[in-house]
């Protein structure tokens, strides 16, 4: 029987965060407030982690990237919607999750998770599976920059089946998509959840690959698009989009009602939400616009390659 080693997954998150906030720092110039945090004894949910984020910086208005590694008694429901039979289960989970709300409305908005959750039902063996992925959320559209995320996507999946870019492209068109306004949240990249297929060093692998992929996918386009000039109109459509971003987070992510309902650390599982967003009633786009040119050709669902 294949064996499952959290320490190792632990042991490789640690490392993965580290390297993502260097180069954070690195690009921005500023320094992340490293925030340590433990839960307290006679909680429910047992556990510690590290959150790390800028704020105010000279590129990233807010990025934010945690680490979290907790126990509880229960799985909460979010957790068990395809795995009825471990509902109520004693359960570890641990993870890096990031957003990056940047400056410039011209660099997109980026988000990147990779998990495992490990049930732990009383005299059975541990049933892990893993889950995460990056998509991306520009305010305004460039066919380069969707072309590149969506290579890198798929390239760090190839070793694992040819099926497996196609299929998580497609999760992540279903899952990043508000249904209250019939919206894509952005232009996708990969996602999956309760992945569990060729036992664990299988899932532990993909989940390297696809956190390792992150900051080449994500930074070169930083770099495209750090310095271009915006103005007022440009920020008052970033604030507006960011709207949505929060929309998202707060009615529809598993993540966050996973953390939430479980008893998670609320500053660390909010730290995705923008420092400032707006909302606007029925905001229409001007015709043959940027701004329509996002609704009309980069939030629908595409085949990039």
């Amino acid at each position: 029987m294949q064996q499952t080693n959290p320490a190792a997954v632990g042991d490789y998150l640690r490392e993965l965060q580290q390297d993502i906030v260097a180069a954070v720092e690195a690009a921005d110039g500023g320094a992340c407030v490293r925030d340590a945090w433990q839960k307290e004894p006679g909680e429910a949910l047992q556990g510690s982690g590290l959150t790390c984020i800028l704020e105010g910086g000279a590129l990233f208005e807010r990025a934010g990237c945690g680490f979290s590694q907790v126990r509880g008694p229960r799985l909460p429901p979010s957790a068990t919607q395809n795995r009825p039979e471990l509902a109520g289960a004693p359960f570890e989970a641990m993870g890096v999750s990031l957003v990056f709300h940047p400056r410039n409305p011209y660099v997109p908005i980026v988000h990147m998770n990779v998990r495992m959750l490990a049930a732990l039902p009383e005299g059975k063996d541990p049933v892990c599976w893993f889950g995460g992925g990056m998509d991306l959320t520009p305010c305004y559209g460039f066919e380069e920059d969707a072309v590149h995320f969506h290579t890198v996507c798929r390239d760090a999946l190839a070793a694992f089946g040819d099926d497996k870019y196609p299929r998580f492209k497609t999760w992540c068109d279903e899952y990043f998509f508000l249904k209250h306004r019939n919206e894509q949240r952005g232009i996708g990249g990969i996602f999956f959840d309760d992945f569990a297929e060729g036992g664990f060093e299988n899932g532990f692998a993909m989940l390297r690959s696809v956190g390792n992929a992150f900051l080449p996918a994500y930074l070169p386009l930083v770099e495209r698009r750090r310095d271009m000039h915006y103005g007022e109109r440009e920020r008052n459509f970033q604030l507006y989009r960011r709207g949505r971003y929060v929309e998202f987070n707060l009615v529809w992510d598993r993540g966050t009602h996973f953390g939430l309902q479980s008893g998670g650390r609320t500053e660390s599982i909010l730290l995705s939400m923008p420092p400032l967003a707006s909302w606007a009633y029925r905001q229409q786009p001007e015709p043959g616009s940027p701004e329509a040119t996002l609704y009309s050709d980069f939030i629908v669902r595409r085949d990039w390659l």
